[in-house]
């Protein structure tokens, strides 16, 4: 079976997590990802956890984000790992980068230079700020924690009336990730259209600011400063989590309807005529007095008792499963969302498998991470035509590295 994106070559400059999952789920669609690394890796490839002989071991992190890729050494300080870099550009679909936006610009790398290399690309930025920014801004290093706190989500995020939490994943670098794919198969459509490349320029602030959901209209609309609420919704009532008898369900009662079926499953159908709880808006308005009442009775069950009772009356729940609880969860092996690999150097391991389901060609983990610089030689013979003579001499000038 072909993948959607077999015959789009991407020439990967990122490194650790915002570009990586871009290119990793267009990996995951057929497309062939050249990951250039550096003489020294991908950052990625010193974060734990480490799998593999000791001594000898490797980052679990880097794997899980890379599978399906190959890896090119350059040393791009060199005038000839430059060289090469542009030859890759000139045969390529799409170049992915995530430094700080000077650093492409002192590699002679900008946007401007590389439409005159290949008019065609697809040039894909991702930066904590954005390439076109306030002066300044562009310079700023920037993680994904920098990103969360800039964005406004961590002042929503958190116990209610608590200090500002950092979301649990990288959501900062994950969503702009997410984006940037977007944004590069729309700018490749407009390419058949038009036959003209684009420069995605996608900021980490942006992404996260985007998706911020009602806390931004809340502000705009009423001038409320939301804060960080729980497990809480702060427009749908009730719509969070409950301690049960020994460990934490979710109730979603995102209507009326739904309201009157949780009241009768929990035994407490007077609520549904107290003109306190008749509406959702009223619900909400008294938040502070319905959550005890509704904690007190789900208190009394435990999570596998009332998700039965949920399950029977066709209630939107779930447990707040553990990531031991997700794993071993049948659903998730179902869906094929944990995968074998076999990984060089390191032998069986398990991962995250790929969302993205199409019916026809869906993204799959079919090849494992690339060792470093593991397909150097590959790449450059096949693609790029050089001699076993040009291969040997860059190797010993340093200009191309890597694992045998």
């Amino acid at each position: 079976m072909s993948r959607a994106l077999e015959g789009i070559r991407v020439v990967d400059l990122s490194h650790v997590l915002a570009a990586p999952i871009t290119s990793m789920f267009m990996a995951d669609l057929g497309a062939e990802v050249i990951h250039v690394e550096p003489p020294r890796g991908d950052d990625a490839r010193e974060f734990g956890p480490f799998v593999g002989e000791a001594g000898k071991n490797r980052s679990g992190y880097f794997i899980s984000l890379n599978r399906n890729k190959k890896s090119m050494v350059l040393d791009l300080r060199k005038e000839a790992g430059k060289k090469i870099l542009r030859q890759l550009i000139e045969v390529s679909d799409v170049l992915l980068e995530n430094y700080r936006p000077t650093t492409m610009r002192k590699l002679g790398f900008s946007w401007e230079e590389i439409q005159e290399i290949n008019p065609r690309i697809i040039y894909a930025s991702i930066s904590g700020f954005g390439q076109y920014s306030l002066p300044g801004y562009d310079s700023r290093p920037s993680y994904d924690m920098v990103a969360q706190g800039y964005s406004g989500l961590m002042s929503i995020t958190g116990p209610e009336g608590g200090q500002p939490c950092r979301v649990g994943s990288s959501v900062g670098d994950i969503f702009s990730g997410h984006q940037a794919a977007i944004g590069i198969l729309a700018a490749l459509i407009h390419r058949e259209k038009s036959g003209k490349g684009q420069h995605y320029d996608g900021a980490m602030v942006d992404g996260l600011f985007a998706v911020l959901e009602n806390a931004v209209v809340r502000h705009t609309v009423n001038g409320e400063i939301p804060g960080p609420l729980g497990s809480r919704h702060p427009s749908i009532t009730p719509f969070q989590s409950f301690k049960t008898k020994d460990s934490w369900i979710i109730a979603a009662i995102g209507n009326d309807v739904l309201w009157a079926r949780f009241c009768e499953v929990i035994g407490r159908e007077d609520l549904t005529g107290d003109p306190r709880f008749r509406t959702n808006r009223l619900r909400t308005e008294h938040v502070k007095e319905l959550v005890p009442i509704i904690s007190e009775e789900i208190s009394k069950k435990t999570t596998k008792e009332w998700a039965e009772l949920f399950a029977g009356a066709d209630l939107p729940f779930s447990p707040v499963n553990s990531i031991k609880d997700i794993c071993a969860d049948p659903h998730i092996r179902y869906r094929n969302m944990l995968v074998e690999i076999e990984q060089p150097r390191v032998g069986r391991m398990t991962i995250a498998g790929s969302p993205i389901y199409l019916s026809e060609t869906p993204g799959e983990v079919y090849a494992p991470a690339p060792l470093l610089g593991q397909h150097t030689e590959e790449i450059l013979r096949n693609i790029l035509n050089y001699s076993q003579i040009e291969i040997d001499r860059l190797k010993q000038e340093g200009t191309i590295s890597g694992e045998v």
